[in-house]
């Protein structure tokens, strides 16, 4: 199957907690970014790989020089958006007239540099003949708690809410990309702003797939899950998988 990425990295990093955005933080030898586009750069099914950047980006350029090599998927970028789903539609406009309404399109966050290989071997597999597409997630497990009057310190507890049937959403999400496209137009048209990709096919009436993943999959918020996925990338490269962008 062929397929293409998007990849919004135009985010302001504001709860990073260090010094410039989040995806140019290093980690194990690379940047974080270096990390989250590796599996699709050598994955010859991806078609093409757009990312969507920040106007005022000051760091794609010194990533963009270790990315040129042979053999690896083309990589274009685009300027991004105020919102995730801006950029997002930014990056699927990049790719009119190249990819047919019914192929499959790849979301993946920046800021997620542990995908692992087996997980999107799962998603791709699994979803290859669905109608609509789906994302990676994880069953929450730990118990809820929703804060009483806002969510600062010190905030009391209002309730516990009941988990079951709940799921932390994670990326890549895949969905057709003319369906994706007539999702996030139909959502900015009416003002809305979904937080993923998923959210805007749920607006349209449709049900995304989950795909079970791995919580190693994790996002990169503050400068101290860094040393997380430090640890998940060194872990891997000790039981010989990969571990190398």
């Amino acid at each position: 199957m062929r397929y293409w990425l998007v990849m919004p990295a135009a985010g302001l990093s504001s709860r990073f907690g260090a010094d410039g955005p989040k995806q140019y933080a290093p980690l194990e030898g690379c940047t974080v970014i270096e990390w989250a586009l590796a599996p699709f750069l050598a994955d010859p099914r991806c078609a093409q790989i757009v990312v969507a950047l920040a106007r005022d980006d000051t760091g794609w350029m010194r990533v963009a020089a270790r990315l040129d090599a042979p053999g690896t998927s083309s990589v274009t970028t685009v300027g991004g958006g105020a919102q995730r789903s801006h950029s997002v539609r930014l990056a699927l406009a990049a790719l009119q007239g190249r990819a047919g309404p019914d192929e499959w399109v790849l979301v993946h966050d920046a800021a997620r540099p542990c995908l692992d290989a087996q997980d999107l071997e799962r998603l791709l597999g699994r979803l290859g003949a669905h109608p609509v597409g789906g994302l990676l997630a994880i069953p929450v497990a730990d118990t809820l708690k929703r804060a009483q009057g806002g969510e600062g310190p010190g905030s009391g507890v209002a309730q516990t809410v009941d988990r079951s049937g709940l799921w932390r959403a994670l990326t890549p999400q895949m969905f057709r990309y003319g369906r994706l496209c007539a999702a996030l137009d139909q959502a900015h048209a009416a003002g809305r702003f979904p937080s993923d990709e998923a959210q805007a096919l749920e607006w349209m009436g449709e049900h995304p797939a989950l795909i079970e993943g791995a919580a190693t999959n994790l996002k990169i918020t503050t400068v101290e899950d860094l040393a997380l996925a430090a640890a998940v990338l060194a872990a891997r490269r000790s039981q010989g998988r990969g571990g190398s962008s």
